[in-house]
């Protein structure tokens, strides 16, 4: 690895968050003392091999100001757009006047609060020498099944080497520029970074994560979250870690 290769985070938190159903985009609901995006950008800006933090925010974004954390020497926002994708590849635009074109660029969900920095460190160092990069990831385990569009099963899915994809995931800039401008171009708008990396041909490389570093997507992972942060905080009272 160059000594001069940076990295950098990418946040988009543009969302509305419809499934939550609740009165605010879902990143901006409160878990303990903080907000889910506070926690997200946290492992981040505390982690000392992150250069800077770049956050796709809605144009009508009232509740990011209103945060402490708005206000890091690390983050820089920018507007974000219809979809994940538009989000990442406009921090990506910013990025481009300050990152060089082969820095790393980790993509991380607002609502992924769960994430420890020694997972951070974990992607870092296994996918800096790696040609295209990768994700943090879960093998399944459960018994996977296809349905019909009213929900009756249609087969058993082989679940061997199946993965839950999480993130953060890891990848050159200007490849990952690349790779996103590719899928738009032809209509396909990509549901994460590796998606539109497979599309062009690359095959990252799954990096078996955190089991907490779970989504908050519905009310009832809100409280998982709680669980899941609690314990990362006595971990880390007990031996000045935040991961178990």
């Amino acid at each position: 690895m160059s000594i001069e290769t940076r990295f950098w985070a990418v946040i988009p938190a543009a969302g509305a968050g419809i499934r939550m159903q609740a009165d605010r985009p879902k990143q901006y609901l409160q878990v303990g003392e903080k907000t889910l995006i506070e926690y997200s950008l946290n492992a981040f800006c505390r982690h000392d091999r992150i250069s800077g933090v770049i956050v796709a925010l809605s144009d009508n974004d009232n509740y990011w100001p209103q945060l402490p954390v708005a206000r890091h020497k690390k983050i820089t926002t920018t507007p974000g757009g219809k979809e994940r994708c538009h989000s990442v590849l406009n921090c990506l635009e910013v990025l481009g006047g300050i990152a060089a074109p082969d820095d790393w660029v980790l993509v991380h969900d607002a609502a992924r609060p769960c994430l420890c920095e020694e997972d951070i460190s974990l992607l870092i160092d296994r996918l800096c020498t790696d040609p295209v990069g990768g994700l943090l990831a879960l093998p399944v385990r459960d018994t996977m099944k296809r349905a019909s569009g009213d929900y009756r099963v249609t087969e058993t899915v082989n679940r061997k080497g199946l993965w839950h994809a999480l993130t953060p995931q890891m990848f050159r800039l200007q490849a990952l520029v690349k790779a996103l401008h590719a899928a738009l171009e032809r209509q396909q708008l990509v549901t994460d970074e590796s998606q539109a990396m497979e599309l062009s041909g690359h095959h990252p490389q799954l990096i078996q994560g955190n089991p907490h570093n779970i989504k908050v997507t519905h009310k009832d992972d809100l409280s998982l979250a709680e669980m899941y942060l609690a314990r990362m905080v006595s971990s880390s009272q007990q031996d000045n870690t935040i991961c178990e």
